[in-house]
């Protein structure tokens, strides 16, 4: 009896201390100026990003979400969240849940179990491109302290910016032969650039990065979208960067003139503290750092967001350090940070070899149960480019693979997965002797809590001495990095340089030219899971595998979820016997 009443008494604290946070959003397109150059973009109850969503962890998220789009489908993936429970509302399309149909509401409710830097984006098409996101952010329970000390918070939501509109992006990207979609045309914090000016315009001679002269100084009305936010702070305080990277191709790197920036967080997991000058942030990541206004407090300094990992077509993103103390319309009087060189690979290995899990974190299981080893390749099909993991350039089905393996409706996809590992006489370091691939949706099926291993093995693409920076997306976990290396994994060999004692936990992680980065995650999360690589177009080509964990576990999942493909006529038969 008493331990029935300290549990009774258990839920109901924590039931009185969690809440639940509702919402109605709808998404349509509207014209704005993003860059100071008039496009559409989509936008979630008129707002550009959308609206931040704070919560405390425990705290139950709903959103209702209505697509006032006139002619596109319509889901939301809220990344970084586990959706322990909730499978369906992870919001991939075609893999937990069906495209919401322009008119159509459907409601996502899912529980937000640990504080931490998150955001939300499209994820049908290549709507993160089209200005689909904001941010997630997830503070400590009500009575729990963070481990973070600091006086005042921002929130940076990097992005890339085209002109040109993601309809006719896809329809390039599957032409024969295939129309590459190019370098963004600005950089955006929180949804504002500069395209048609500089606001380091008085500089041009003095820096190359900003040698671009016939850009003229930046002048901004009242109300101008395109205005940049500037970062308000007082002097000799300290102040927490909430930065997110939701970009469609850019890797980008973010510095503060003159300040050193304090890495406490990545990927909504505390991390040991270390001190940088400048941060190299991948799509899909985020992190947190801790900044002191230790500099001269009658000044002002550039805060700048450059490309990094692709030769850089854009310019670097600007907004400013405002000290309080210092005039307000004054600029910073020294050229901004220049951005690392954008092939220098080395710098950022050593950066993401300076991520350790803050003292206290699990560590991972010691041996794996399951693995996986994933060539990454360029190749073609029937004369369209495509990207492939091991040989099988992914095509989601018409039917979520939530609902095929829930309802066990075995036409719903191929039911033999795709390869688990290559030919280990694979030559990395050329193109691929074989140019073809093929197309397919099978899936990797493992049982419930079993320690998985996969080697994420980067190659040459189809030209000569090209192999590209790709971060990859967990989606239902974090995974543990256990290492990087340099050229072909060698099983048996290379396990034994991996860090088990303090690896860091991540949801996103970049798979470095011509190398291998390894991964380990539990299979604790009953659902079907996207692992993908986190570019637009790269994910749009086939570069991404689906998993599947704890099949038999799987609670309910919402008719609403699934009214498409062949779920919809097993629904309808199964509700009108």
């Amino acid at each position: 009896m008493g331990v029935w009443w300290i549990v009774v008494v258990a839920i109901l604290a924590h039931t009185a201390s969690a809440a639940v946070r509702e919402y109605h959003w709808e998404v349509e397109y509207k014209f704005g100026f993003p860059d100071c150059k008039e496009g559409a973009v989509m936008a979630v109850n008129g707002q550009f990003p959308g609206p931040t969503i704070h919560a405390l962890a425990g705290d139950t998220i709903v959103v209702h979400l209505t697509n006032k789009l006139a002619t596109e489908g319509l889901v939301i993936h809220w990344h970084g969240i586990r959706q322990l429970g909730s499978p369906w509302a992870d919001g991939a399309a075609g893999v937990t849940q069906c495209a919401i149909t322009p008119g159509e509401t459907f409601t996502y409710k899912f529980t937000v179990d640990k504080p931490g830097t998150h955001f939300y984006h499209g994820h049908y098409g290549m709507q993160r491109s089209a200005g689909l996101y904001g941010s997630l952010i997830i503070d400590a329970a009500k009575g729990k302290r963070e481990p973070l000390r600091y006086d005042g918070e921002f929130n940076l939501l990097l992005s890339d910016w085209w002109h040109e509109s993601i309809l006719s992006q896809e329809l390039g990207l599957s032409a024969k032969p295939m129309r590459w979609i190019g370098e963004a045309q600005s950089i955006l914090i929180n949804g504002r650039g500069q395209f048609n000016c500089s606001l380091a315009a008085q500089f041009s001679n003095a820096t190359a990065q900003f040698s671009n002269t016939s850009l003229p100084m930046c002048k901004f009305k009242k109300g101008d979208q395109c205005a940049p936010q500037r970062l308000h702070v007082e002097p000799n305080k300290t102040y927490r960067i909430r930065l997110a990277s939701t970009t469609g191709l850019a890797s980008l790197n973010f510095a503060v003139q003159g300040h050193k920036l304090v890495v406490v967080e990545a990927d909504g997991n505390y991390v040991t503290p270390f001190t940088t000058t400048d941060i190299d942030i991948y799509s899909g990541e985020s992190y947190s750092v801790l900044l002191t206004t230790d500099q001269d407090p009658s000044q002002n300094y550039w805060i700048s967001v450059g490309v990094r990992g692709r030769k850089p077509k854009t310019p670097p993103a600007l907004t400013v350090l405002h000290y309080v103390t210092a005039p307000s319309s004054q600029p910073p009087s020294s050229p901004p940070p220049e951005t690392p060189r954008w092939n220098d690979f080395d710098r950022s290995k050593s950066f993401s070899k300076k991520i350790f899990s803050a003292m206290g974190s699990p560590p991972p299981p010691r041996k794996f149960k399951k693995r996986l080893i994933l060539l990454n390749t360029q190749n073609m099909i029937d004369g369209s480019t495509k990207w492939a993991l091991n040989n099988v350039s992914l095509v989601v089905p018409a039917t979520p693979y939530l609902g095929s393996v829930k309802y066990k409706l075995r036409r719903g996809f191929d039911r033999k997965p795709p390869p688990t590992t290559f030919s280990m006489d694979y030559d990395i370091m050329n193109p691929p002797r074989n140019r073809n691939t093929t197309s397919g949706n099978g899936i990797y099926v493992f049982p419930f809590n079993v320690t998985v291993d996969v080697i994420l093995q980067n190659a040459n693409g189809l030209d000569a001495n090209a192999s590209e920076i790709h971060p990859w997306h967990l989606h239902g976990h974090d995974f543990w990095v256990l290492g990087y290396g340099e050229g072909k994994f060698r099983p048996g060999i290379d396990e034994k340089t991996y860090n088990l004692k303090n690896p860091p936990l991540k949801n996103t992680v970049a798979l470095y030219p011509y190398g291998w980065t390894a991964l380990r995650f539990v299979t604790d999360n009953p659902g079907v899971w996207f692992f993908h690589c986190h570019i637009e177009p790269h994910l749009h080509m086939g570069m991404g595998v689906v998993f599947a964990e704890g099949l038999n576990r799987i609670g309910k999942i919402p008719d609403e979820a699934l009214g498409c493909g062949l779920t919809k006529q097993f629904l309808m038969n199964r509700n009108n016997p």
